[in-house]
């Protein structure tokens, strides 16, 4: 995962990621056939990590409110490079010209992803702490404003580093779901 951080897929070579891990390349080869098997599988290994992270979260005691909060920190990256994320874009990258299987394991991860903002979002309505909105359209407008803000601090664009983004997203959620007293 640092490795295709640091250097990109692009810069990645079977032979120079086999001496990192002390393997040859056709040992990896073996195991992941291609360096597209090799993206898809580390970004399953880093989502299974964030998948634990999420589930401690959605099981800790609080306010829906909290927890959402809470989602957002794990989804946006930490800055620019974020190991997670150079993983993410490199996966959106070559999803066009993914197999099918390919496809369905990527949308399996997304699919985790809007399943845990979507039971935030069902609590927080069901509890009165949010306006009444439908979880599942409201958790689809929500990731992609995530994603959004997700890819510009994942390349770094100018003023829209971690804690700005964090600031801009706790706005939109007071704004769009906090109701009016």
């Amino acid at each position: 995962m640092d490795t295709v951080a640091e250097r990109g897929l692009d810069g990645l070579t079977m032979a120079g990621l086999g001496r990192q891990v002390g393997m040859s390349s056709g040992h990896l080869l073996y195991y992941f056939r291609t360096k597209d098997e090799l993206l898809l599988q580390t970004l399953e290994w880093s989502e299974g990590r964030l998948g634990a992270e999420r589930g401690a979260l959605l099981s800790r005691p609080g306010s829906a409110r909290e927890r959402l909060h809470g989602y957002v920190e794990v989804y946006v990256p930490d800055g620019p490079r974020d190991p997670h994320w150079t993983l993410w874009l490199e996966v959106w990258n070559r999803s066009q010209n993914a197999d099918e299987d390919a496809r369905h394991r990527q949308a399996a991860i997304e699919r985790a992803w809007h399943r845990d903002l979507v039971a935030i979002l069902a609590e927080g309505v069901s509890r009165g702490e949010f306006r009444p909105v439908d979880p599942d359209r409201f958790a689809t407008r929500m990731r992609a404003l995530l994603d959004g803000y997700s890819v510009h601090v994942a390349v770094g664009l100018p003023g829209t580093g971690r804690s700005e983004v964090l600031v801009q997203v706790r706005e939109f959620i007071d704004e769009t779901l906090i109701p009016r007293t």
